[in-house]
């Protein structure tokens, strides 16, 4: 370690002198910090400093910082410090300090609000890349999963996908019947108000059957399971992520995908889709309610006119739909969920960036569907 440091001051005639001598290394890190602020202030601001270095044993980087810092304290005083004496072995250590930390900045250059504009869209455009690189990679990353499921049925969490099942299936239909019920009784309810303007009541079940089935039905459910199922995988594999329960289980040998996202995404892509058929049924059932206390219309019409008015079509083009959702919002949910970082904070922005954007890939997902079956006559 060396002797200890010291650092003295003597007033001259027309200056202060500080010798520095012993050990200035980051073993005595402790004396050297209180041994400059008690020397500094001892010396008159208004004189110059010289310090002197030809007594010291030991320099190292941080004795070089605790120099620089005398040196840096009088720069903008009236007296000026020197340095004297600094033994040639450590000249070049404090000339690397010295010119690290007085190198000019680089010019800034004046942004504009375009070149701002610009910047931005193209940090925007490479994290979108980046993202749609991360969902690729866990679509082939559950592709590969599913082929080892199949190669060896034993490895199948099923227990994990029977409870994962039950939570964003079973114990999501109350909500999910009272929303879409609730949702079909205010498009019959608003179909009525309108409709009867022109005396075109009976439209109005044509309306709600096609709506529902083809759209509504499918796309609701999928917003609500995004808030309700994808939030929560988001949360629970961000916490494993926060604990280094995910790495845990890469140590033991274990794949993170078999163990934990492919029971999630398999319960979800079972559950959307009955989902999808029980929320379209209440909704069907919603507006026979209201076309029945509003509309007047007897429930016996009603089931008559959806007869007519819909086919099988219908019914397996929102069915078909709602898989694929549920696929676009476990794979989301997942990404964003192995994102987290180690703070509650980043928990919080995947969970809220995770159900954005999922809902926002549910609605993209449905408008290209619907080109598609526009396209392919359904």
């Amino acid at each position: 370690m060396g002797s200890p440091p010291s650092l003295a001051a003597r007033l001259g005639t027309d200056q202060t002198v500080l010798t520095a001598e012993g050990s200035w290394t980051i073993d005595h890190a402790h004396d050297l910090d209180g041994l400059i602020d008690q020397t500094l202030r001892q010396a008159p601001a208004e004189r110059p400093v010289v310090v002197a270095l030809d007594r010291i044993t030991n320099l190292d980087t941080y004795g070089a910082w605790m120099i620089e810092r005398v040196v840096r304290a009088r720069e903008t005083g009236i007296g000026k410090a020197r340095l004297q004496g600094l033994p040639d072995r450590y000249r070049s250590l404090y000339e690397e300090i010295r010119s690290t930390e007085h190198a000019p900045p680089p010019a800034a250059s004046s942004p504009t609000p375009l070149s701002d504009h610009l910047a931005n869209l193209g940090r925007g455009t490479v994290a979108f890349g980046h993202e749609l690189a991360a969902y690729a990679s866990m679509l082939g990353a559950l592709v590969l999963a599913i082929g080892r499921a199949i190669a060896n049925p034993q490895s199948f969490r099923g227990t994990s996908t029977l409870h994962h099942l039950d939570r964003v299936g079973w114990r999501a239909v109350p909500i999910m019947v009272l929303i879409t019920f609730l949702i079909g009784c205010i498009i019959a309810q608003q179909g009525f108000f309108h409709f009867r303007k022109f005396g075109a009541d009976a439209y109005v079940v044509d309306m709600v059957g096609i709506l529902v089935l083809r759209e509504i039905g499918v796309l609701i459910v999928a917003i609500m399971i995004a808030g309700r199922s994808g939030s929560a995988y988001t949360a629970e594999l961000g916490s494993m992520k926060m604990r280094e329960e995910v790495d845990a289980l890469r140590t033991m040998g274990r794949d993170p995908i078999d163990v934990l996202i492919l029971p999630r995404i398999i319960a979800l892509v079972i559950a959307l889709p009955i989902l999808t058929f029980l929320g379209s049924m209440a909704a069907l059932y919603g507006g026979g309610v209201v076309a029945w206390l509003y509309g007047g219309m007897s429930p016996e019409i009603y089931l008559q006119r959806l007869r007519e008015a819909l086919s099988v079509t219908h019914f397996e083009v929102g069915m078909i739909k709602a898989p694929f959702m549920a696929l676009v919002i476990g794979i989301v949910s997942c990404v964003r969920g192995l994102a987290v970082k180690g703070s509650a904070e980043s928990l919080g922005a995947e969970t809220t960036a995770s159900v954005v954007k999922s809902i926002f890939l549910v609605i993209v997902l449905d408008g290209l569907f619907a080109i598609f079956f526009a396209a392919v006559d359904m």
